[in-house]
């Protein structure tokens, strides 16, 4: 596996597919067969907040970037089952400035994620917190560390932590802990202004 993607993601570099996935309904459908498994259009609909058929036109143009595609029929053999191509994605800005096509897809693909994860800790804090037991709820919670450093150092972070992470992440099903439960890890990875950096300290 690339050494630059140890979580086994599908790499997104097509402007016009980050402009395919820069929807509501089909973030939400990418996320939910990442997440759940496999479903029909039917079963996907309540939880994208589209009907069934709006839905599996957004399936079948996802189908079309390489996104989704199809997946073993369950037991109706009539209903289409789609799955996505892998667990996670990933996508970068170019670093050809010269590439605007690239660089506007990019910005409102993060736009949109920015849109569809926002609330997610208020909802978790609000939702899920209360009903966890002491010992998860202990673990759980959020950090908010500034540093100074060069994009390059940057990166080797970033490198870092997914390093630690691929082993969990890529594991087969049976070999999770018996006791185990699906933890969300979010990153924020936020540069800030340049000339909010002259003379400050971290």
């Amino acid at each position: 596996m690339d050494s630059s993607n140890r979580l086994g993601d599908i790499e997104i570099t097509d402007p016009q597919a980050m402009r395919a996935l820069a929807h509501p309904v089909r973030l939400a459908i990418l996320d939910h067969l990442q997440r759940h498994g496999p479903a029909t259009a039917t079963q996907l609909a309540p939880d994208v907040g589209a009907t069934p058929s709006v839905t599996s036109w957004h399936l079948r143009h996802l189908a079309g970037f390489g996104l989704v595609r199809d997946s073993e029929p369950g037991p109706d053999r009539r209903q289409r089952r789609w799955e996505a191509v892998a667990r996670g994605f990933r996508f970068e800005t170019p670093q050809d400035p010269a590439d605007e096509e690239g660089q506007s897809a990019a910005r409102v693909l993060s736009q949109q994620m920015f849109l569809r994860y926002a609330d997610v800790p208020s909802r978790w804090a609000a939702e899920v917190e209360p009903e966890l037991d002491a010992a998860w709820r202990r673990m759980a919670g959020l950090a908010n560390t500034r540093v100074v450093v060069s994009a390059e150092e940057l990166a080797a972070i970033e490198d870092g932590i997914e390093r630690v992470l691929a082993p969990y992440v890529t594991r087969d099903p049976e070999e999770r802990p018996t006791n185990g439960r699906g933890v969300r890890l979010m990153r924020y990875v936020l540069p800030e202004d340049a000339e909010e950096q002259t003379g400050q300290t971290p």
